[in-house]
């Protein structure tokens, strides 16, 4: 079983077969796709809950919102667990990721929180939105880890190819026997 320790210093973001198995997935393309959607539901959403808290009209779009926005996460997460299994070998907690999945659960559960007091009446309207605006904090913190990491692969993968090519240029200088 792999451990779910944080990932050592040093430790790079993917191995080599971490990073083939993350190129050939198809859950790589559902991530890449499902994540700008879920953005967009999120600036709509944000707009539409802090114009109600505003203006106290809207709620009917404020939550429909909110309740899209929260499925597009759940999509996300299960999806998101379906590559890293995949590409690491575990549901989740995979070193590489081991802090934004943390994160993600608590994202998860304010979401799914707001969902309860949004069904259940557990709390008024217009703390059901600051519930969702405090979720949705938690989700840009998320978000920002996530981008960081891209920030990350994107910086290796350009070291890896400037590595090769000095190689290359390296071996094509050296004289042959």
């Amino acid at each position: 079983m792999p451990d779910a320790s944080p990932p050592p210093v040093g430790r790079p973001l993917y191995t080599t077969e971490e990073r083939a198995r993350r190129d050939r997935s198809v859950w790589t393309v559902v991530q890449g796709i499902l994540a700008p959607l879920q953005l967009i539901a999120f600036l709509v959403s944000v707009w539409l809950v802090l114009s109600f808290l505003q203006t106290g009209e809207g709620a009917t779009a404020a939550t429909i919102s909110i309740v899209i926005k929260t499925l597009f996460l759940y999509a996300i997460m299960v999806t998101g667990a379906i590559w890293e299994k995949e590409v690491f070998g575990v549901w989740l907690f995979a070193p590489s990721f081991f802090w934004e999945d943390v994160v993600s659960m608590a994202v998860i559960a304010l979401h799914t929180a707001y969902l309860y007091v949004m069904l259940t009446g557990a709390l008024p309207l217009r703390e059901q939105m600051w519930l969702a605006l405090v979720a949705y904090g938690t989700y840009v913190v998320n978000a920002l880890q996530f981008f960081y990491k891209l920030y990350l692969a994107k910086r290796a993968a350009a070291s890896q190819l400037r590595g090769l090519d000095t190689t290359a240029s390296s071996a094509a200088m050296e004289p042959s026997a």
